[in-house]
């Protein structure tokens, strides 16, 4: 079933098995995908499928290569490997793939579709030797040694990015990720400075920072642990995990033999307090029924049996 531009958009009831879009209504569609950056593959292939072997006879133009590149992406991520051919072909055909980058980087991404994982990197890296500065195929690399597992020379080639392409804020959090997965938390600690440098008023990069430096452990990282939990609630206050942060880092530190006693005194006003804004918070929720959902006296029952012990 075909549904309406119409209902897509607005939510409407189908009414009919049998609707199908007309044209001008499938242009209308694409191009609303394509200026709100949707990527809904199933939908682009449903209502594009019987239009594809007319589409060059449509006269719409330009825009008729931008379409193909459209329907050829979503074939990709629907596995319509005869739908990706004839789009290819037909792109080829305009923008021969011997002189264009563009065509050529779809034609890496229907090698990666394949698993075909040799052939990509090939042709990627053969681009790179053209425009060293093309971050698509850059990332794509990564990617591609990411799905191989080849972690390590992900790692290599993302910092090597990142040398070049500082402000990526994605690159940033993706390899902070990967160190973590080895076990490489001063490294990870640094990717996340380097994003709150950038963008000091973004809670989650507190938050990740702050998980980073708790799992290090030691009284030095949970005070930082601790500052960057509640800075991460100063800026964003309903951040529950943030909280929870704040009054477990909190609570190690008063109970901690290594700390002076006003530490302990302090940390241990943080821990009340972070534990009565969970609790407030939880209020606000309605309880769960009986049936395995827990209630606010069970949460404030967990937090109650975290003591915090005030021995030097």
């Amino acid at each position: 079933m075909i549904i309406l531009y119409d209902i897509i958009l607005h939510n409407k009831p189908v009414n009919s098995s049998n609707v199908v879009m007309k044209d001008y209504e499938v242009r209308e569609l694409l191009r609303e995908h394509r200026e709100k950056g949707i990527r809904d593959s199933d939908l682009i292939i449903e209502a594009t499928e019987s239009l594809l072997p007319k589409l060059e006879s449509r006269g719409w133009g330009n825009e008729t290569w931008l379409i193909f590149e459209q329907i050829y992406i979503a074939a990709l991520d629907c596995h319509r490997w005869d739908i990706a051919r004839l789009c290819l072909r037909s792109l080829d055909g305009q923008f021969p793939v011997v002189n264009s980058i563009r065509v050529r980087k779809l034609e890496a991404q229907h090698f990666e579709a394949t698993s075909d994982y040799d052939q990509a990197l090939e042709v990627y890296t053969d681009i790179l030797e053209v425009e060293p500065a093309d971050a698509f195929c850059r990332k794509r690399k990564i990617a591609i040694f990411l799905a191989t597992g080849q972690t390590a020379q992900a790692i290599k080639e993302l910092a090597d990015y990142l040398k070049q392409f500082q402000t990526d804020h994605e690159a940033w959090l993706e390899l902070s990720s990967l160190y973590i997965d080895e076990y490489d938390y001063n490294k990870a600690a640094f990717c996340l400075e380097e994003l709150i440098l950038s963008n000091p008023h973004h809670h989650l990069y507190h938050q990740r920072y702050a998980e980073i430096k708790y799992t290090q452990g030691g009284v030095e990282n949970m005070e930082l642990s601790r500052r960057h939990y509640a800075h991460a609630v100063k800026l964003n206050p309903v951040n529950m995990r943030a909280l929870y942060g704040m009054y477990l880092a909190s609570t190690i530190l008063a109970g901690s033999p290594k700390v002076s006693a006003k530490c302990k005194k302090d940390n241990s006003k943080y821990a009340t307090w972070a534990a009565k804004k969970i609790a407030e918070m939880y209020a606000e929720i309605p309880h769960y029924d009986n049936e395995g959902g827990q209630t606010t006296d069970s949460i404030i029952a967990i937090l109650d049996s975290l003591q915090i012990n005030n021995s030097t």
